[in-house]
C-alpha cells in the first residue's frame, strides 16, 4: 500500500526546495533541444522518455525500491503517458518554429490552466492573494511574449510560421497542466517511482512507432545523441521526477509557479550557450514572472 502523503510545515519546505531543484535541472532543456538538431522531435521525444524510464527503475533499483510494474500496466497510466508524451512533443517542437524565450513563456501559461483544474478536480481553492500572484505571473509571460515580439524578429520567421510555433507551446502548457494535476492527484495512489517510471515508459511506448517512422530522416551525430541523452537524465528523469515529488507535498498551482523559474533559466542558458540575447523588455518580464511565484509561495 503506498503512504499517505504527510502533512506540516516541513514537509512543505521540503516540497518547495524539490520544486526549486527541479527547476535548475529543467532550464537546461532547451539548449539541450537544440543541440539535439537533425533529430526529429517525435525521437528526442522517445528517447527522453525512454532514458527518464531506465534511469527512475535503475536509482529506484539502487535505493531498494522495488517498483511494482503489474498496477502500471493498467488503462489510466496508458492515458497518463499519452498526455506526458503529447507535453513534451508539442514543446520540442515549438523550438523549430521560435525561439527559446518566446517558446518557454507560452508553455509557463500553464498556471492559468492548472488553477482552473485544480480547483475542479481536485478543490485545492486559491485565495485571493494566490489568485493576484497567479494573475501576475502570467501577466509577465504576456509581457514577454506580446511587447517584446522578440521571437519573430530573432528567428526570422515568418508570421505564419511563427503562429506555428505558438500553437504549439500553447498546447504544450494545456497538456503541462493536466499532467500536474494527475501528479497531484496521484501522490497518494502510487509511489513516486512507480508513478514516473509508469508514465515515462508508457510515454515511450506510445511514440515508438513514430520515432520508428521518423528515423531514416534524422542524423544522429556524436554531439546530437550526448544531448539527447542529457535530456532523458537531467531535465527528465531528475527534474521532472523533483517536479512530481514537488506535487506530493506543495498545490500544483505553487508547484508550476516555481516551475516557472525555468523561463528565467532556460533564457539565461540559451543566452550564454546559444546566443540567443533577450531584449530588455524581456528582462523586465522575468522580473514580473519572479514577483507573482513570490506572491504565491511566501
Amino acid at each position: 500500500m503506498p503512504r499517505p502523503e504527510k502533512g506540516g510545515p516541513r514537509e512543505t519546505r521540503t516540497g518547495y526546495a524539490q520544486a526549486l531543484a527541479a527547476v535548475a535541472f529543467l532550464s537546461t532543456s532547451p539548449v539541450l533541444v537544440r543541440w539535439a538538431g537533425g533529430i526529429s522531435a517525435v525521437e528526442i521525444t522517445f528517447w527522453r522518455l525512454a532514458i527518464a524510464a531506465a534511469t527512475v527503475a535503475a536509482v529506484a533499483a539502487l535505493t531498494r525500491r522495488s517498483i511494482r510494474w503489474r498496477p502500471l500496466l493498467r488503462r489510466r497510466f496508458a492515458v497518463y503517458g499519452v498526455v506526458i508524451a503529447l507535453h513534451f512533443f508539442l514543446y520540442i517542437a515549438s523550438l523549430s518554429f521560435t525561439t527559446v524565450t518566446h517558446s518557454l513563456a507560452l508553455v509557463y501559461t500553464a498556471p492559468l490552466f492548472i488553477a482552473v483544474l485544480s480547483q475542479v478536480f481536485l478543490g485545492e481553492r486559491l485565495t485571493p492573494r494566490r489568485w493576484a500572484g497567479v494573475l501576475l505571473a502570467v501577466a509577465g509571460v504576456a509581457l514577454l511574449t506580446g511587447l517584446a515580439g522578440a521571437a519573430r524578429s530573432g528567428n526570422g520567421a515568418p508570421p505564419g510560421r511563427a503562429l506555428v510555433g505558438d500553437l504549439l507551446a500553447l498546447g504544450s502548457a494545456v497538456t503541462f497542466a493536466v499532467y500536474s494535476v494527475i501528479g497531484r492527484a496521484r501522490r497518494t495512489a502510487s509511489p513516486l517511482f512507480d508513478y514516473a517510471a509508469g508514465i515515462y515508459g508508457w510515454g515511450a511506448l506510445w511514440l515508438l512507432p513514430l520515432a520508428l517512422w521518423q528515423a531514416p530522416g534524422s542524423v544522429y551525430s556524436p554531439s546530437g545523441a550526448l544531448a539527447v541523452v542529457g535530456l532523458g537524465l537531467g531535465p527528465l528523469g531528475a527534474g521532472h521526477t523533483l517536479y512530481n515529488a514537488a506535487l506530493r507535498r506543495i498545490p500544483a498551482t505553487s508547484a508550476n509557479l516555481i516551475a516557472t523559474l525555468e523561463v528565467v533559466g532556460g533564457v539565461a542558458l540559451s543566452a550564454l550557450l546559444l546566443g540567443e540575447i533577450p531584449s530588455p523588455t524581456a528582462l523586465a518580464a522575468a522580473a514580473v514572472v519572479l514577483a507573482g511565484i513570490l506572491v504565491v509561495v511566501l
